[in-house]
């Protein structure tokens, strides 16, 4: 479950950024976690609800938007949208897919006390 050491390395994140702009707590944590990351969603979320009792994170109101996958299709030269990296591409059937977006994994934005 890699998902736990992606949860620790957001509350390092997290840290970093209190360190250079002091605040007490967050409140609410808005993450991006693209398609094609390789992140199962619910393992994150339970993940950061295990570390949420860091006091940095106690009673955070933790939000993951999942915004879908994008690749350009050699064959047919196009920019698809896809859900897997195993997905053909759905204009011509073809598997020469270059991954374009949803393969990151962000801090959106945070509120803090």
């Amino acid at each position: 479950m890699h998902e736990l050491s992606l949860a620790e390395g957001i509350l390092r994140v997290l840290e970093q950024t209190r360190e250079r702009d002091p605040f007490e707590r967050i409140t609410q944590l808005r993450l991006e976690v693209g398609a094609l990351a390789g992140v199962e969603i619910e393992s994150l979320r339970f993940a950061l609800n295990c570390i949420a009792a860091n006091p940095l994170l106690a009673g955070a109101s933790i939000e993951i938007n999942q915004p879908p996958g994008d690749a350009w299709c050699l064959p047919c030269a196009q920019s698809v949208e896809i859900t897997s990296r195993l997905d053909a591409c759905p204009i011509c059937g073809g598997y020469q897919l270059q991954a374009t977006g949803g393969t990151e994994l962000r801090v959106v934005d945070m509120q803090v006390e």
